[in-house]
């Protein structure tokens, strides 16, 4: 597989993550609110390449990003209307991952936990991760349950507090995080 591509004539980093969408402009002069996928919003407050798909994919440079009220307000290098800004609305905004700062030991970045397999202490299998939340405390694992042909009726899907009571390993590597947590929880 092609790790890049060409968009534009630019070429296309083949690791782009999405972290955020453009909910609308802010500001008279073309600046825009991104609401992140995260909380901390790291890599949209220091990558200064974003990749927005509206109206094709297509890269664009950030003068200034700050957060602002649970979003994030940026202007782009060469908008300088609100038109311009208002007509990116619902674009989706991607970085490279390559790009985003480096974190400290046992802290990770949400696109790295989704996809993870998900066992528990004696080792049977919950499900994956297939998203992450934040309820104003803590980030939330959304683990969807393996398919189970023997089991009767549907599994549920299990929401897990991301914090060390509950989660003991996380390896990115192996692609598994073991979880304090029963099959009957």
């Amino acid at each position: 597989m092609n790790d890049s591509a060409v968009a534009s004539g630019v070429q296309v980093p083949g690791d782009l993550t999405p972290v955020g969408y453009v909910s609308g402009a802010y500001g008279i002069v073309g600046g825009i609110r991104v609401s992140p996928h995260s909380p901390e919003a790291d890599a949209l407050l220091s990558v200064k390449t974003w990749w927005l798909d509206k109206p094709t994919l297509h890269a664009v440079t950030v003068r200034s990003a700050k957060l602002h009220g649970g979003d994030v307000v940026a202007t782009l290098v060469g908008m300088r209307d609100r038109d311009a800004a208002e007509a990116l609305k619902g674009a989706t905004v991607q970085v490279a991952r390559s790009e985003f700062p480096a974190l400290e030991e046992g802290e990770y970045y949400w696109s790295d936990l989704i996809g993870l397999d998900v066992v528990n202490l004696q080792g049977e299998a919950l499900g994956k991760v297939t998203d992450m939340m934040h309820n104003g405390a803590q980030s939330i694992l959304r683990i969807t349950p393996v398919a189970d042909p023997a089991s009767e009726g549907k599994a549920q899907e299990r929401l897990v507090p991301f914090v060390d009571q509950f989660v003991k390993t996380v390896s990115l590597e192996q692609k598994l995080i073991t979880l304090d947590w029963g099959l009957d929880f």
